[in-house]
């Protein structure tokens, strides 16, 4: 007797995590280390081999069990002292591609799409822009406007007033592993 299981049988199947699985995850919470082989060293302390390190992580993007892996930069440390979300009424039929205009500047480091809360707030387009003070910031947004065609769009410059800890999300306590 012939037995299939169906595709979306499977997609609901749990994945198992070992502990090693556990133990990366619990250290990757931590952020890499700040050396020249941050994966070596993850796996000095976790026992494993770099190549190890890389496989299992990947293993682990691949099941969807970690979303993304990315890095918090802090600007202030590096001299950016001013920063601005700038939040723009884009029309819905162009807001990707405008969108893709603004994200290519490097002193942009955000730039996302969230629905609009009308009456109150038109705004669908959310950008961070950096720079060491609010003049090169307002500068860098005539920029945009300029190389984006963005004279008639809408918009705001909402500068930050202070600063807040950036850290990854936490899934599991940290253990002393």
């Amino acid at each position: 007797m012939d037995m299939k299981v169906s595709d979306k049988a499977i997609d609901t199947i749990p994945l198992i995590l070992d502990d090693q699985d556990q133990r990366l995850i619990t250290r990757m919470q931590l952020g890499l280390p700040m050396v020249a082989q941050p994966y070596a060293q993850l796996g000095r302390e976790l026992g494993m081999s770099e190549e190890d390190v890389i496989q299992r992580l990947q293993y682990l993007l691949d099941e969807g069990v970690i979303k993304r892996m990315g890095v918090v930069v802090r600007h202030h440390e590096l001299g950016y002292r001013a920063n601005a979300m700038t939040v723009w009424d884009m029309p819905d039929d162009r807001v990707t591609e405008l969108g893709r205009c603004i994200g290519q500047f490097e002193f942009v480091t955000l730039c996302y799409r969230r629905p609009r809360r009308l009456p109150e707030w038109p705004y669908n387009l959310f950008t961070m822009i950096h720079g060491q003070d609010r003049d090169e910031v307002m500068a860098n947004i005539d920029m945009i406007h300029r190389r984006c065609g963005l004279e008639s769009v809408k918009y705001e410059v909402l500068f930050s007033t202070r600063r807040f800890k950036q850290r990854g999300a936490i899934y599991r306590a940290n253990s002393k592993s």
